[in-house]
């Protein structure tokens, strides 16, 4: 695999960096969990980056690296269903898209226009109506919210349903990847000032080796994320999204241990990237149901 990165993608990153500039820092009266931005998502919608995958010379690939790159952010924004599920399967269904899993809460349901229903192994669409989802109270940040009654779905069929799974993973990949560097940088600019005995933090060998780890970790995570939305393997997809769930759970520890008490208040933004990784590490049926793609896919 080629990790050089195009012309054509290099100029979609330029161009994302410019668009989410504002959207860099958290605001300072920003007290909570969930960090949203309408602005943030009519600005992609306007610029269309939401037709990435569909658009020559970028593809999924591109995709993939947007969604990336916009989970760096410390906004949470409805972008990795739209930017990479919807292209492949839900191609007539309006966006936003959200993912309601065997029952149980999920994220940016409450505002979702398209619910994707998943049910053990079988997936079905519906179009959502507001009084038919209610928002729940979340540590989590991203706005979550839950199905409280039923909707008249049309299901998938059974390549449908598999090509859903196989793109969510890819999606949970890349999303994932994003705020694992996001955290990282984080905690490295914290370390950078923060001192003890005299000295940065960051120039303690202990902290040092475990900051390198995890660097290892998020680019793996990336780069296994862009192998898959590259090659759409069924394989390649799971093992990206079991890497990077198993990541996740590494990271958010490292990172909240290496800000000591800072890592614990809603003032610091790490919350806002270390918890949307945790909400993330149930989707799919986590860890163990990736482990169990992975060994069907790719060595079976």
């Amino acid at each position: 695999m080629d990790l050089r990165l195009t012309p054509d993608q290099k100029d979609l990153l330029t161009a994302i960096n410019g668009l989410v500039a504002p959207f860099q820092a958290k605001p300072i009266d920003f007290h909570g969990f969930a960090l949203v931005s309408n602005e943030l998502e009519q600005q992609l919608e306007a610029a269309e980056f939401f037709d990435i995958a569909a658009t020559p010379g970028l593809g999924s690939v591109g995709a993939a690296l947007a969604v990336e790159r916009i989970a760096r952010l410390p906004y949470a924004a409805e972008v990795a269903l739209s930017m990479l599920v919807r292209p492949h399967v839900l191609t007539e269904w309006p966006r936003p898209f959200a993912l309601v899993e065997n029952g149980r809460p999920g994220r940016f349901v409450a505002s979702a226009k398209t619910l994707l229903i998943a049910n053990g192994e079988t997936f079905s669409v519906a179009l959502a109506r507001p009084d038919a989802v209610q928002s729940v109270e979340s540590i989590y940040g991203y706005p979550m919210a839950k199905l409280v009654s039923p909707l008249e779905g049309k299901p998938l069929s059974a390549q449908q349903a598999s090509d859903a799974r196989k793109w969510l993973r890819v999606a949970l990949a890349a999303e994932a990847a994003g705020l694992i560097q996001a955290a990282l940088e984080a905690t490295v600019a914290h370390l950078s000032v923060r001192k003890q005995f005299g000295r940065p933090l960051g120039t303690f060998q202990a902290l040092r080796h475990r900051l390198a780890e995890c660097a290892v970790l998020a680019g793996g995570v990336k780069w296994l994320a862009l192998k898959a939305a590259s090659t759409g393997d069924e394989g390649d997809a799971a093992l990206a999204a079991f890497h990077a769930q198993d990541s996740a759970t590494r990271v958010a520890y490292d990172m909240h241990q290496m800000l000591g008490a800072m890592g614990m208040t809603l003032e610091h933004p790490l919350h806002l990237w270390t918890y949307r990784l945790k909400a993330l590490l149930s989707d799919l049926g986590g860890r163990g149901a990736q482990a169990h793609a992975v060994a069907r896919h790719c060595f079976t």
